[in-house]
């Protein structure tokens, strides 16, 4: 009688674990067509599913070196610009922005809040957009247009200037969160994604996915870094030029010429696999086949049918560690002035904050991808000094003897982005397919906005120099988002634990359990209805 061939054999396994995990499918979901738009690119060399080919660890490796080549410095750099066009506001703001444009009451804060209402009212179009036309180039369009805005900021004259040119930066910021989501693997979701530059997922594996989402994060602070240096050029030019010298006009057309430049730059370089110029045929291929790794399905544009899942601790911890975000991102610079200090020496004293930052990332960035399911605790210890750091904020006067110690608890807050950092990386490496992905992280986003807007509002210019119900909010929330850590991560590991003994009832090996994961992964299973999906923390 003649043997049943492999793949027979792992088909009839499947079935009684799938049975178990309660989830099936249909046969129509099952033949998983894929649909591409009109404008959507689909390279001639992609694989077709079922005939997956087999590369070497050394020929996955040049390709990995190759694609850090061309898309981290490319990341970093795109990331590190719009990160700096996005809060520079806050140092504008010391420089005269408030005085020049005769803003009064709320106004300012509102510069912050209509940035996230339209940010977040455009995401899910642009999403759309995204999967119907050549990602690369919608994404550098997205980018030049973006630092035509930042640029007209200069030459803003009053509120209504101002309001509607941030309404429309919060726009086109989309293409922020679609590259970080494409970057993480999301998109973040710039979201960039926000990550969030074009489907990061597709070139990265899951345990890459934490240490390179880091690299181009930690363009937050470093750019920052050169950017600060620039600007204290700026704003020091004043005393050359007279009172006369609106330094924080010079300060929007420094930032957005130089994005124009990076978004016509990424036109010739920004892409899918299947669409930048720098990979060959066979390496597209290999870049296709390598994604099968991550039980997340394919790299293509368009998917007929879309499948998600509400990733609802990810959105609480995203809307939890937004709110002392888009508190700082607005008054960071003015609650410094508050503790004696000028607005040129606020500018240098970022710097040190910069470094630990870019230091904090790095050695996380290698921890991470050294040691599996440690992003969680690195996310549980990174809310701890930012609560610390505001207490000290809301509890010290506004006075000389303190104003070393206020600085140094405003230093406490800079681990905090690392709670929402590796929470946007837990995305791709826990959710299945792009489109599902996708989605997952937009909601996720929806958290991201809301609490940035009321981040914004709770700084109220009647609680000027001090601010303290803004800064004890902010206390609040890093005490309630590292509840949240614990409890995502506790229902994760009890998820694994679960699918480990179901298995291991079954006589399943590991062996046989990851080889099935991918083989439901290429079906477009999501990580609910695939029983053999673990879960990484």
């Amino acid at each position: 009688m003649p043997q049943e061939s492999d793949s027979n054999k792992m088909t009839n396994e499947l079935q009684p674990a799938l049975e178990a995990s309660l989830y099936e499918k249909s046969p129509r979901e099952n033949k998983h067509i894929l649909e591409s738009s009109e404008k959507a690119s689909v390279a001639e060399c992609d694989v077709q599913d079922g005939a997956i080919p087999v590369y070497s660890e050394e020929e996955y490796k040049k390709l990995k070196r190759k694609i850090d080549r061309y898309l981290l410095p490319l990341m970093w750099l795109c990331y590190g610009i719009q990160q700096t066009d996005k809060t520079s506001l806050g140092i504008q703001a010391t420089f005269g922005l408030r005085e020049d444009t005769g803003l009064v009451g709320q106004q300012y804060p509102w510069l912050t809040t209509i940035f996230y209402i339209t940010y977040l009212l455009f995401e899910f179009p642009s999403n759309f957009i995204l999967q119907r036309y050549l990602m690369g180039r919608t994404l550098s369009c997205y980018m030049i247009v973006w630092g035509i805005v930042v640029l007209s900021i200069g030459f803003a004259q009053n509120f209504t200037h101002l309001i509607t040119l941030r309404a429309l930066q919060g726009l086109f910021e989309v293409s922020q969160r679609s590259r970080d989501e494409a970057i993480q693997g999301e998109a973040e979701h710039l979201r960039s994604v926000q990550e969030n530059l074009t489907d990061f997922s597709a070139r990265y594996t899951t345990r890459e996915h934490a240490s390179r989402s880091l690299v181009f994060q930690s363009a937050n602070a470093g750019f920052g870094i050169i950017s600060n240096l620039i600007l204290y050029g700026i704003g020091s030019s004043k005393a050359s030029h007279g009172p006369e010298f609106q330094a924080w006009r010079y300060m929007s057309y420094y930032l957005g010429g130089l994005t124009i430049l990076t978004g016509t730059t990424c036109l010739f370089l920004l892409g899918t696999p299947s669409e930048v110029r720098w990979l060959s045929p066979e390496e597209k291929k290999m870049a296709h086949a390598r994604i099968m790794a991550n039980n997340t399905g394919h790299d293509r544009t368009g998917l007929k049918t879309w499948k998600w899942k509400q990733f609802w601790f990810a959105g609480a911890n995203a809307f939890l560690s937004s709110i002392p975000n888009g508190g700082l991102t607005t008054f960071n610079a003015i609650i410094n002035t508050g503790f004696g200090f000028s607005n040129l020496q606020v500018i240098l004293l970022d710097i040190p904050r910069n470094v630990i930052s870019v230091v904090y990332f790095v050695v996380i960035g290698i921890v991470c991808s050294k040691w599996k399911n440690l992003r969680m605790y690195f996310m549980m210890f990174s809310v701890v000094p930012p609560f610390i750091g505001f207490i000290i904020l809301s509890l010290l006067p506004n006075e000389p003897q303190y104003k070393w110690t206020k600085w140094g608890g405003y230093v406490m807050t800079v681990t905090s982005v690392i709670g929402l950092f590796l929470a946007w990386t837990l995305i791709p490496s826990n959710v299945a397919g792009r489109t599902k992905r996708t989605l997952t992280s937009s909601f996720t986003f929806v958290g991201y906005c809301v609490g940035n807007i009321v981040g914004s509002q709770i700084f109220n210019y009647k609680d000027a120099p001090r601010y303290i119900p803004g800064t004890t909010g902010c206390a609040v929330a890093f005490g309630l988002e590292f509840l949240v850590i614990v409890m995502w991560r506790v229902t994760l590991v009890l998820r694994n634990r679960r699918r480990d003994k179901l298995l291991h009832e079954q006589g399943f090996t590991e062996e046989d359990r990851v080889a099935k994961a991918k083989l439901l992964g290429e079906q477009d299973y999501t990580d609910f209805e695939n029983v053999y999906f673990r879960y990484t923390m």
